[in-house]
């Protein structure tokens, strides 16, 4: 995709996934109700479904898609690692754990969010304590200790699922696959979305100098340890409210990043926020998919992200010589 056209494209597409997802429910809306209530507000049974139902959670499944593409952009720079994702550090691991053991033993959506941060926030701490010593990050030891770390709450996670009476299962299986059916309100999303892409999009160039290696970046005058810290904090906590939002959603971390440097932007410059556009738009869709397919029955959403992302990427990839 050439240069002038894609910010265009991606806001059209963001704009077009969230009204989409205004449009279509259980609850059936016309197009021209929808315009009417954007413009035209009127109360009324429409007035609420769209403005305290489906916009929030439209929202909040933008925000979640935003923040896990962003994620995913920064941790493939940390890495150096296409393979690189959100998840690749334990933190959704330990989050999944610590919302599975409140799930388990009956809070409610508070209590369950509380034990998905502490998780998620013991999984940071432990990776950052084995990997940055003596004022430098030995990356081969953050890959190696996130790794270890998710296999290890892999492990506890099913141990979990095997002890859980049949009642509960279902919802925490639907938390596993991510479920933005209780999302809350995603106001604390938005404004770290803003945050990461406003402050690394400013760093666009340290970060495309850190891309080509340390030694390189250094060379260069970037102070590679302090951006390598800065990377990791920024994607491990933009990867925490994700899953707070909506749970464990995989693939878009990975799949988003790489879509777009299929089409030729590499800058980070542009990437950050066209994957932050591209992400939201996806889950947004993907979430607008889950609830309406089977409906009245909603399916999680992390199923329809691998469902309509593995399609995209594979045609990206036999496409590029």
């Amino acid at each position: 995709m050439s240069r002038s056209p894609l910010f265009p494209v991606l806001l059209v597409v963001a704009a077009s996934s969230l009204f989409i997802a205004l449009l279509f429910g259980t609850f059936p809306i016309s197009f021209v109700q929808v315009f009417d209530s954007i413009f035209f507000p009127i109360p009324g049974v429409v007035q609420d479904v769209i403005w305290r139902l489906r916009l929030p959670r439209a929202l909040a499944a933008f925000a979640c898609g935003g923040l896990l593409a962003s994620a995913g952009v920064l941790l493939q720079v940390l890495l150096r690692n296409p393979l690189a994702d959100p998840y690749i550090l334990g933190v959704s691991g330990g989050a999944a754990l610590g919302a599975l053991a409140a799930l388990l033993l009956g809070a409610g959506l508070v209590f369950t969010n509380l034990a998905a941060l502490v998780g998620a926030l013991g999984a940071i701490a432990i990776v950052f304590a084995l990997s940055f010593r003596a004022g430098d990050w030995n990356l081969h030891r953050l890959l190696l200790t996130g790794v270890v770390l998710s296999a290890g709450f892999s492990a506890l996670i099913s141990l979990l699922l095997v002890l859980a009476p049949q009642a509960q299962l279902k919802g925490m299986l639907f938390w596993l696959m991510g479920d933005l059916s209780h999302a809350g309100a995603s106001d604390a999303a938005w404004l770290l979305l803003a945050a990461l892409l406003l402050v690394f999009t400013l760093w666009s160039g340290s970060l495309n100098a850190l891309a080509l290696g340390a030694l390189k970046a250094r060379a260069l005058g970037v102070a590679v340890g302090g951006l390598q810290a800065a990377i990791y904090f920024g994607a491990a906590f933009a990867t925490v409210a994700a899953v707070l939002l909506g749970g464990s959603i995989g693939f878009v971390g990975l799949m988003v990043p790489h879509a777009l440097r299929l089409t030729g932007v590499n800058d980070h410059r542009r990437l950050l926020p066209a994957s932050a556009l591209a992400g939201g738009s996806f889950v947004t869709l993907a979430d607008t998919f889950a609830r309406t397919v089977w409906a009245p029955q909603q399916l999680p959403v992390g199923v329809f992200t691998a469902l309509l992302g593995v399609p995209v990427l594979l045609f990206l990839l036999s496409r590029k010589p």
